[in-house]
């Protein structure tokens, strides 16, 4: 059996893309290209990696193989930034994986800053939620991200942010212009949860405010959360870098309880780093 790179490449970008065509154009070749490279690590294992029905998605088989493939392409990518290193500046192409509060409020001012030091790095950035961008590094989807809270901080990975909780009001509620808000105070409103991150976080900022943590409803969309806070359903907490993605009608009141989520930005816990991640993340550090 011999499997080859340019295979290996083709079911990594099929299956993190969702699509063959979608693949192609990252990996700038032909989508017949990419369908017989995948056929052919298909014939080299003599099983099938990708379900075709509909969205392509791993089968069994694939699953299993998918973090190894990760690494190999990952490290071969290495090897390539390395070898064409003839000055010792950063290059290559990165991809950020970051929560939509991140994307919204901290990434573009990074991104503004690594094109301005680092013009041979080219940095994409997924957005998703807390689980979801700790999986994707690990995984080898991305080469670094912004972790909120992490129990473990790998070497090499800094602190870029610290940011404060917020309740999330109608412009008309009695604590809306307040300068801060207790959590107790809001007890007698209905609670939403956004249910994309920071449920834990959450919880203890009821605990400390001896609060009943007792959601109506929970909701994955922060436009749907604030769509639903603006038509009066109840009040909701979310972190302060989302200050912007409200809309009209509604206010962010700091909270008086003082907890904040730690940012990091890392590369991954078990693999090696992208050559031009520590140049970014220390360039990211405050």
């Amino acid at each position: 059996m011999t499997v080859g790179i340019p295979q290996l490449r083709a079911f990594v970008a099929v299956a993190d893309a969702g699509g063959f065509g979608t693949a192609a154009q990252r990996l700038g070749i032909s989508q017949s290209a990419v369908s017989h490279a995948v056929a052919a690590l298909e014939r080299a294992t003599g099983r099938l990696v990708l379900s075709r029905n509909g969205r392509p998605t791993p089968t069994r088989f694939g699953e299993q193989i998918l973090d190894h493939a990760r690494t190999v392409v990952a490290s071969v990518t290495a090897i390539t930034v390395l070898a064409a290193d003839r000055d010792g500046q950063p290059r290559g192409e990165l991809t950020v994986a970051a929560p939509p509060t991140v994307c919204h409020g901290l990434l573009p001012e990074l991104v503004l800053r690594w094109r301005a030091e680092f013009p041979g790095v080219s940095v994409s950035l997924f957005e998703g939620e807390d689980d979801e961008v700790a999986g994707w590094l690990e995984g080898g989807t991305a080469d670094l991200a912004v972790l909120i809270d992490p129990p473990t901080r790998p070497s090499g990975s800094a602190q870029v942010g610290a940011d404060r909780f917020h309740a999330v009001l109608r412009a008309d509620h009695p604590l809306a212009q307040e300068p801060s808000v207790d959590l107790a105070d809001l007890a007698d409103d209905d609670f939403l949860l956004s249910a994309g991150g920071c449920e834990r976080q959450i919880r203890e900022l009821h605990r400390q405010a001896g609060a009943t943590f007792a959601p109506a409803h929970r909701i994955r969309q922060l436009s749907t959360l604030f769509a639903m806070v603006r038509a009066g359903v109840g009040v909701t907490v979310i972190p302060g870098l989302a200050a912007g993605m409200e809309g009209p009608g509604l206010m962010l009141v700091p909270l008086s309880q003082s907890m904040a989520r730690c940012l990091v930005l890392s590369g991954p816990l078990s693999r090696p780093w992208h050559p031009a991640a520590r140049a970014l993340v220390d360039a990211a550090s405050p």
